[in-house]
């Protein structure tokens, strides 16, 4: 076990793991639709440290159709989760245009607009509706 996961909750099977990640969402008031999740195989949450990860079967692709936009999930996915907001995350592209750079980083307004950010590695960052991931 890695050292980051040391002190978390881990929920097996998808049912479970769903569960945990549909609550760390909610807690930290982010749109239940950011992850659809398909075959989880377990789900971890170190509360002290904020270190989420999520491990599914096979990597999903997803389209998210109110915004024309698919955004692919890899087998294992981390980061770090505060209010409104995904730092440091692993494991998540958004298709633009014939590219797919990696998510680093999610964020909701505060105080509320109904935006949401998507920030890339490569700098750049996309501004969406938040119902489009409700």
């Amino acid at each position: 076990m890695a050292a980051e996961k040391v002190g978390g909750i881990v929920k097996k099977g998808h049912e479970e793991g769903q569960k945990l990640a549909t609550s760390i969402l909610q807690q930290f008031q982010l749109p239940q639709g950011i992850l659809p999740l398909a075959e989880v195989i377990e789900v971890g949450f170190v509360e002290s440290t904020g270190y989420v990860w999520i491990v599914q079967a096979k990597k999903v692709e997803h389209e998210f159709k109110m915004i024309s936009k698919l955004v692919s999930y890899d087998t294992e996915i981390t980061g770090y989760v505060e209010k409104k907001r995904i730092k440091k995350l692993k494991g998540v592209k958004a298709k633009e245009l014939m590219l797919w750079p990696p998510v680093s980083e999610i964020t909701v307004d505060e105080p509320p607009t109904g935006k949401i950010h998507f920030k890339s590695l490569a700098g750049i960052t996309k501004t969406f509706p938040v119902e489009a991931f409700a």
